[in-house]
């Protein structure tokens, strides 16, 4: 008797589980934009600015911070963190973001000063354990916190280069714990130049890539050569999607509103204080990779990088920085999220 109860208790969680896996289909477009931590509380709703770009969704981001070789993960309770990274903070974010009619997804994700979480490794594999329990109680907080305000997405991490190659047994028992407790979509944000490595893509809902594939190099490529500097990069991810059977997501994706916008953005972020200010290069890369991968259905959109609310987070370079806000980058990106 028991052991029949145990079988169709067992058959209807993996009924559930396989039709929720299968949801991803239902969305055809995400249109996006990550909304950045506030270090304090706003003074009004942020909220109205970002639907008047025809956004439909926000990625919300509390950070925590890991040092180089410190198996620790700090967030939340550190007086020098900011209000909007803290648990209060991202509550309220949330309440704004429902208040509008946006979808969210929360986005937990480890700044490491210094370095990147891509360059992450430890030489013990004590170190690795306190590492990634200390990571683990940092996802469940905010975690519990989607699960609470009904959070439709949830992004398990962002970037681990290094450690999703030698510890995916941890990130596999990561997804299987969430999964027993969640029923909002899942994904993980890879590196542009890494996805393909990730060995756990058909445990989540979405390929999630931190999309900042150098398009075209050149100070002021047009749109048409753009497109063409798509070609590669969208055969490649229409190839992957089709062999998992998942839409591809952009978890990140921008550009810096400089000469070379579409080029290595990683190399201009270094001195991107002496960089020449041009909106159009950064209008024309949103222009054209719209142009190219609008209609495709294996891509679900994205969450743009990023939008300072009320001004507030940014690093001193607002004009120069990924924001399209009161930019030409913003009507563009009006128009083409207009088109649901």
């Amino acid at each position: 008797m028991y052991y029949g109860v145990g079988i169709i208790i067992l058959l209807i969680g993996l009924f559930a589980y396989g039709k929720f896996m299968q949801t991803n289909n239902e969305i055809d477009k995400i249109y996006g934009i990550t909304v950045v931590a506030p270090p304090k509380k706003f003074k009004d709703d942020p909220m109205p600015a970002i639907r008047q770009v025809n956004a439909e969704w926000v990625a919300l981001v509390p950070y925590a911070y890991t040092s180089v070789n410190i198996p620790e993960v700090h967030f939340g309770t550190n007086s020098w963190q900011w209000w909007g990274e803290k648990e209060e903070g991202i509550i309220e974010c949330i309440k704004y973001a429902k208040k509008n009619g946006l979808k969210i997804m929360l986005k937990p994700q480890v700044y490491v000063p210094g370095s990147w979480t891509g360059d992450l490794n430890f030489t013990s594999e004590q170190d690795w354990l306190k590492w990634e329990q200390a990571y683990e109680e940092y996802i469940m907080t905010f975690l519990k916190i989607a699960i609470r305000s009904d959070v439709e997405m949830f992004c398990i991490g962002t970037e681990f280069v290094k450690s999703s190659e030698l510890r995916t047994k941890f990130w596999i028992q990561l997804i299987e714990k969430i999964r027993l407790q969640y029923n909002g979509y899942l994904t993980y944000s890879d590196n542009w130049d890494h996805y393909a490595k990730i060995s756990f893509w058909d445990r989540l809902d979405f390929i999630g890539i931190s999309a900042y594939f150098p398009i075209v190099e050149g100070l002021n490529p047009d749109v048409e050569q753009l497109k063409q500097g798509w070609v590669r990069w969208k055969n490649e991810m229409q190839q992957f999607s089709k062999n998992l059977n998942k839409k591809i997501l952009f978890t990140e994706y921008g550009y810096l509103s400089v000469n070379g916008a579409a080029g290595k953005s990683w190399e201009l972020e270094k001195d991107i204080e002496q960089r020449f200010i041009n909106e159009k290069a950064q209008a024309d890369a949103f222009e054209a990779l719209f142009s190219a991968l609008y209609d495709e259905k294996w891509w679900a959109g994205g969450f743009i990088w990023k939008w300072f609310p009320e001004g507030m987070g940014h690093e001193g370079y607002p004009e120069r920085d990924y924001t399209p806000q009161s930019k030409i980058a913003e009507k563009v990106i009006s128009h083409w999220y207009s088109k649901n």
